[in-house]
């Protein structure tokens, strides 16, 4: 008992203590933000304009077999119409999010791990420490920072996408009108409900963004071992962000809809 409380138990506690305080040396060092904000722009560009052609084919796909799925099952109960309604309230909420984050997780948060686990490993961190440069305000804050900001973009970009991929299976394929889908998805948007389903979902791709991002460089900084060390610590990042993902994704989903 004592053996696994120290091999599994310590090292997780340990991890989980070094991640919250990065995250909270993260945000005390964010009146740098002006002063690195060239650096913030780089990461912003990666995290968007680099996950662009991916986040866009999986969104429009996605949309499609959702819209499909769903429609073949409303047309048993002549309701089919209503799938406009139903990926609005769907990709918005929950889908959008999930699965824009889970890209970013596998393709940046993996590179951000395998890049400051490198850099660990090959002793530049401790190189930027002896010349008094702090490795969280040069390394860490503008990848959060710039990851975070950009997940909640994307969110709704994919969202956007995942509605016209719908809108085009359920007309040429479900004989659905245009008008009347998008007149179903502007109702729902304007809407209370559907506006707090926008607000949500905006919430979980930010919440999600410092989750991957801030994972990420940990896992990075606490990189030993060398060219395996990485490899394990790239693996860890892809695996905790997912799991750290998805139970947040519960957790903000049953605080806002009891």
């Amino acid at each position: 008992m004592i053996s696994f409380f120290k091999k599994n138990i310590v090292p997780t506690l340990d991890a989980v203590g070094f991640t919250v305080l990065l995250l909270i040396r993260t945000f005390g060092k964010s009146h740098h933000v002006f002063f690195k904000r060239k650096e913030i722009l780089e990461q912003m560009f990666i995290a968007g304009v680099g996950s662009l052609f991916v986040v866009s084919v999986v969104s429009i796909f996605t949309g499609m077999i959702m819209g499909l799925n769903t429609g073949l099952g409303l047309r048993d109960f002549g309701a089919e119409g209503q799938i406009g309604l139903l990926l609005t309230i769907t990709l918005t909420r929950e889908m959008s999010p999930f699965m824009t984050s889970l890209i970013l997780a596998a393709s940046v948060g993996s590179a951000m791990a395998a890049e400051i686990g490198t850099m660990k490993v090959s002793e530049e961190i401790d190189a930027l420490e002896v010349m008094s440069i702090d490795p969280v305000r040069y390394l860490v804050m503008p990848r959060i920072f710039g990851f975070s900001v950009m997940v909640p973009v994307l969110c709704i970009y994919s969202s956007t996408l995942g509605i016209l991929g719908g809108a085009v299976i359920g007309h040429f394929q479900l004989g659905i009108d245009m008008i009347s889908y998008f007149q179903d998805v502007f109702y729902r948007i304007s809407s209370i409900p559907g506006l707090k389903d926008l607000y949500v979902g905006i919430l979980k791709g930010y919440v999600f963004g410092l989750i991957i991002s801030t994972v990420s460089c940990s896992q990075g900084l606490r990189t030993s071992g060398g060219a395996i060390g990485v490899g394990q610590t790239t693996r860890k990042a892809v695996v905790t962000s997912f799991l750290m993902v998805i139970f947040s994704g519960y957790v903000i989903t049953a605080v806002f809809y009891k």
